[in-house]
């Protein structure tokens, strides 16, 4: 539904059941049709799709209301199964999102905005800017039609092989779009939607400590990673622009909250740089850091951001054996979805990427014939 009258019209699938109920009580339904109508939502039903509510009904529901606002853009899949999909917005913008399959579980990297504030030096999303943050029916949108595709592409005997895991992964900084992503939380954890497990669901952060505060108090059994990517902060610092802000000592004390708060172990994402992030004096330092914390480390090969290379994980299998020398829990985590840019730090709108070539041609030229801008 990706035209200018579905901006107009309000999003069901950004409304829980109880918000539905509302919806519903002023057309003059009564409250049981709220469960009906978020059940059908959730499987990516259509209004005309809806059969076990009233015809006049579902009529009214189209010409009021959405039921749902992407459209499918894009669909590729790379050699090892990694499958990126690109969903347009109805405002016209491409967001990307990628579902990494198991042999037993499904694993889907949702995306939380368009483009991020952030400039993470080795992300090509922060590279984009941030052009506005996603609201929770868009985000659990990517979901449901990821799952829906999952369905139809499954063999009878796969079927039962579903999605399973969430991370928030994906384009954005999830804690920087914080209210929306919750409700997203909420709605996909429903047990008349998708019924994700709350402890099956990953929120990851560049490091915004207030936000990882105000998480650890939502009583939400999400997991909780940090976009550590250095255990010093002047190394840091090169890497992501956010630590001139929300220095490691200030993350780190809020992710240490989290912990005794919820009880959950924390993620550490490290995306390994060689000659950088990976050195003796690190692998020596961020054993201090995590010292007394439940935690794994999960060390990310660098990715690049374009098709000119491959990611070579030997320096991250380097820095894992320094850091278990340590005793710490380590995990180098297989890139998945390279070939078609799905992989870590790779998702950006081509869209993107060409608005900002037609930005620069023109500026050359300008450079070349004297002329001023």
């Amino acid at each position: 539904m990706s035209n200018a009258r579905s901006q107009q019209r309000p999003d069901l699938l950004g409304l829980c059941p109880d918000e539905l109920g509302e919806f519903l009580q002023a057309l003059g339904e009564p409250p049981y049709r709220a469960r009906q109508l978020f059940a059908w939502l959730h499987r990516g039903a259509s209004f005309e799709e809806m059969t076990d509510l009233p015809a006049p009904l579902r009529r009214r529901l189209a010409e009021l209301a959405c039921a749902g606002t992407l459209t499918l853009a894009a669909r590729q899949t790379a050699p090892d199964g990694a499958t990126k999909f690109g969903f347009h917005t109805a405002d016209g913008h491409l967001i990307e999102t990628v579902l990494i399959p198991h042999a037993n579980r499904n694993t889907l990297c949702l995306s939380s905005q368009i483009g991020c504030a952030f400039a993470c030096q080795f992300c090509a999303t922060g590279q984009q800017g941030l052009i506005r943050s996603l609201r929770p029916g868009e985000i659990v949108e990517q979901a449901i039609r990821v799952e829906q595709d999952c369905g139809r592409r499954q063999a009878p005997a796969q079927r039962s092989v579903r999605l399973r895991n969430i991370v928030f992964m994906g384009m954005g900084e999830p804690l920087a779009n914080y209210d929306g992503v919750l409700k997203a939380v909420r709605l996909l954890n429903s047990p008349h939607g998708l019924a994700i497990g709350a402890r099956h669901i990953a929120i990851s952060t560049c490091g915004l400590p207030a936000q990882i505060r105000r998480l650890a108090e939502e009583g939400l059994q999400v997991a909780l990673a940090v976009s550590l990517h250095a255990a010093t902060d002047s190394v840091r610092t090169q890497l992501l622009p956010i630590n001139r802000r929300h220095p490691i000592a200030e993350v780190m004390a809020a992710a240490r909250h989290f912990v005794q708060k919820t009880g959950r172990k924390l993620a550490i994402q490290y995306v390994v740089i060689p000659d950088l992030n990976d050195t003796p004096d690190q692998a020596d330092r961020l054993t201090a850091l995590l010292r007394g914390l439940p935690a794994m480390v999960n060390l990310i090969p660098r990715n690049p951001v374009d098709e000119s290379a491959r990611p070579d994980p030997s320096a991250a299998l380097r820095f894992a054996r320094l850091l278990r020398v340590h005793g710490l829990e380590v995990v180098v985590r297989r890139s998945r979805g390279g070939e078609v840019l799905g992989a870590c730090g790779q998702l950006a709108s081509r869209q993107a990427k060409e608005k900002a070539g037609r930005r620069s041609r023109p500026a050359r030229k300008h450079r070349q014939t004297g002329r001023s801008a």
